[in-house]
C-alpha cells in the first residue's frame, strides 16, 4: 500500500498520556468517590440497573497497583458513525493491554455491535496495529449501527464472550451506543457471566458531554475540518465579493458543531437550534433576521457574505416541528401508499392541504417546492420524515432571496444577492485526528483498559482536565447510569443518556451572543488553516474554543 508523506509521519507519533497513566500499570492505583446517581428518574432507572445503579466515581493516581493479576482477553467494538480518533482509542487499549501482560489478547469484533452477534472478528497484533495509528477512519474493523438492546442478542454476545475466554467488552460510540452498554452491563452482571462493559465517549457532534465528559472525541478533528473548510470560503467571499455562501454542518439534535465553527471563523450568520426553540422563533422571523443581515452588508457596498446553519434546525423551530408532527401522521400506515400512488404534484399537494392543519398549511405554503417535496422523501425505518435530508441551507436562501425581491419592490433594498450552498458533513469524520483527538483517544483506550484491570463494569472511560496539557489531564471512570434518563421512544419508555444541548447561558454561546450583531455587519472573518500536527504547542496542542472558554 502506497502512503503518503503525512500519513508515514503520523504512524510514527507517540500520543501523550495523562501524567498518572505514564507511570507504569504497577504504579496506577484507584481512588473512590461518593456513589452516584442519574441525572434524572432515579427510581425508575435504579429498577432498571439493580446491578450497576449508583455505583462510585473513580479517579486513578499514583500508587501501588492492588489489581487481581491475570490474563486479560478483551474484545471491542466500534458501533455508530466515525469519529476522528477511533483508530486510537484501539491502540491505546490494546497498547496498555500488551504494557500489562503480553499474554492479554484484544478481539476487534466487525463492522459494529453485529460482529460479536455474528462471531465475526480479528484478532490484533502489532504488525495489525500499527497500519492504523494517528489515522482518521473506522476502517480498521468497521463500524455499524445495529443496537443490542434484546436479551436473545445479549445471550448471543454471551455465548461469544464465553467461547473465546472473553472477560470484557469496549464499546466506541456515542450517547445510544452507551445506553446499550450500560444495558449489556446489566445483563451481564445479572446473569454473573464474567464479563465486563466498559464505553468510550464518541460523537463528532459534540452532544455526549456533561460536567463529567468534557468533550467527546472527534469533536475536536471535525470541527477543526469544517471550520478551515469555512474559512477558505470566507476568504474567497471576501475576494469575490458576490455571493452569500449558505453552509450547512453537521449537528442534527444539537448545535454544538455550528457555535464552534462560528467562534473559530466568526461568519456574518450562525443559527443555533437551542436559541430558536428557546425563542420560539419563527420560519419568518429567522428568515428575516438572515435577511437583515444582508440588506444591512449591501448598504455598505458589501453583497457577500457567509451564514452557517446547523442540520437539524428546522426540528428546533417550533411551527415547523408541529408541521413534521402532523406530516408524520398524515401518512402514517395505509395513507402513505394512497399519498405515493398520486401521479402529480399538485394532487399531492391537495391531499397535504385536506390532511393538515390550516396552521401548519401556512408554514408549508412558504416553503419553496423543493423542500415541500423533500419532507415526503423516503421515510426513515419509523415512518418519519428525514430530517437530515432536508436543505435548510437552500431553504433560508430562498426565503431570504424571496423577501429581498419584495425589499426591492417597496424601494427598500438595493443591493444585489446570489447565493451558492454547501453542506460540510462526511469531510469531518474521518479526517486524520488532529493531536489533541489522536492523545485524548488514544488516553480513553489506555484508560479503558485500567478500568477493566480494576474489575469495574458499566462504567465510561473518562478523561477530564482537557483544556490543559496533557500531562496534567486526569484519567478515570464514572458509572454510564449517571448520564442517564427516561425517554419516550416508540411509543415505551426508555432509559438513555440524556443528550447535551448548547448552553444558552454558558459561556460559548454568551461569547457568540455578544459578537454577532457585529460580525453581521462588518467582514470579520477568521481564517483558521489547516490542522497543524508539527509546530508549537500553541498552535498543534490546542483544544476547541468551545472547551477553551468553558474553562476559563
Amino acid at each position: 500500500m502506497k502512503l503518503s508523506p503525512l500519513q508515514t509521519a503520523r504512524y510514527q507519533y507517540q500520543p501523550k498520556l495523562p501524567g498518572m497513566l505514564r507511570n507504569g500499570v504497577s504504579e496506577i492505583c484507584v481512588e473512590e468517590g461518593e456513589p452516584t446517581q442519574s441525572v434524572a428518574d432515579q427510581e425508575k432507572i435504579r429498577e432498571l440497573f439493580p446491578n450497576t445503579y449508583g455505583k462510585k466515581e473513580i479517579v486513578f493516581k499514583k500508587g501501588k497497583n492492588t489489581s487481581k493479576a491475570g490474563k486479560q482477553v478483551v474484545g471491542v467494538i466500534l458501533s455508530g458513525g466515525q469519529a476522528p480518533g477511533g483508530h486510537n482509542v484501539i491502540c491505546g487499549l490494546y497498547d496498555a493491554l500488551k504494557t500489562t501482560n503480553k499474554d492479554n489478547v484484544l478481539y476487534g469484533f466487525k463492522n459494529g455491535p453485529i460482529g460479536i452477534l455474528n462471531d465475526d472478528y480479528v484478532v490484533f497484533d502489532d504488525e495489525f496495529i500499527n497500519e492504523y495509528r494517528n489515522t482518521g477512519g473506522f476502517d480498521i474493523i468497521g463500524s455499524g449501527r445495529t443496537k443490542l438492546e434484546t436479551e436473545e442478542q445479549f445471550e448471543v454476545a454471551a455465548e461469544v464472550c464465553r467461547r473465546h475466554g472473553i472477560n470484557a467488552i469496549v464499546i466506541i460510540g456515542g450517547d445510544d451506543s452507551n445506553t446499550n452498554a450500560a444495558v449489556l452491563a446489566e445483563y451481564f452482571a445479572a446473569h454473573k457471566t464474567g464479563v465486563q462493559v466498559i464505553g468510550c465517549p464518541k460523537t463528532i457532534d459534540g452532544d455526549l458531554k456533561n460536567d463529567d465528559i468534557e468533550c467527546s472525541f472527534g469533536f475536536d478533528t471535525a470541527t477543526k475540518t469544517y471550520s478551515e473548510l469555512i474559512g477558505n470560503i470566507e476568504r474567497d467571499a471576501n475576494s469575490a465579493k458576490k455571493y452569500w455562501h449558505f453552509i450547512k454542518v453537521m449537528g442534527r439534535s444539537a448545535s454544538h458543531v455550528a457555535l464552534e465553527c462560528a467562534l473559530q471563523t466568526q461568519p456574518n450568520i450562525c443559527l443555533v437550534g437551542e436559541e430558536v426553540a428557546a425563542k420560539k422563533m419563527s420560519l419568518n422571523e429567522i428568515a428575516e433576521y438572515i435577511t437583515d443581515s444582508v440588506a444591512n452588508r449591501a448598504a455598505r457596498g458589501m453583497n457577500f457574505g457567509v451564514a452557517i446553519i446547523p442540520e437539524g434546525i428546522v426540528e428546533f423551530i417550533p411551527e415547523f416541528s408541529v408541521l413534521i408532527a402532523e406530516i408524520n401522521e398524515l401518512l402514517a400506515g395505509a395513507k402513505a401508499d394512497e399519498f405515493n400512488a398520486l401521479p402529480t404534484w399538485q394532487e399531492k399537494y391537495e391531499f397535504i392541504e385536506k390532511g393538515i392543519t390550516p396552521e401548519s398549511m401556512k408554514v408549508f405554503a412558504l416553503l419553496p417546492q423543493g423542500i415541500q417535496q423533500q419532507l415526503f422523501l423516503e421515510r426513515d425505518p419509523h415512518g418519519n420524515v428525514q430530517v437530515s435530508l432536508i436543505e435548510s441551507e437552500k431553504l433560508f436562501s430562498a426565503l431570504v432571496k424571496e423577501k429581498l425581491a419584495q425589499r426591492k419592490k417597496a424601494g427598500t433594498f438595493k443591493g444585489k444577492f446570489s447565493a451558492q450552498h454547501h453542506f460540510f458533513g462526511y469531510e469531518g469524520r474521518c479526517a486524520f485526528p488532529s493531536n489533541f483527538d489522536a492523545d485524548y483517544c488514544y488516553s480513553l483506550g489506555y484508560n479503558a483498559s485500567m478500568l477493566i484491570l480494576y474489575g469495574y463494569t458499566g462504567y465510561l472511560s473518562k478523561v477530564s482536565n482537557l483544556s490543559k496539557p496533557a500531562e496534567q489531564w486526569v484519567a478515570g471512570g464514572m458509572p454510564i447510569t449517571k448520564m442517564m434518563n427516561i425517554e419516550r421512544r416508540n411509543g415505551k419508555d426508555k432509559p438513555v443518556i440524556r443528550k447535551a444541548l448548547v448552553e444558552l447561558d454558558g459561556k460559548p454561546f454568551q461569547y457568540f451572543a455578544a459578537h454577532r450583531e457585529q460580525w453581521a455587519v462588518e467582514t470579520d472573518f477568521v481564517y483558521p488553516g489547516a490542522i497543524q500536527y508539527y509546530g508549537p504547542a500553541e498552535v498543534c496542542d490546542a483544544t476547541t474554543r468551545t472547551l477553551a472558554l468553558e474553562k476559563e
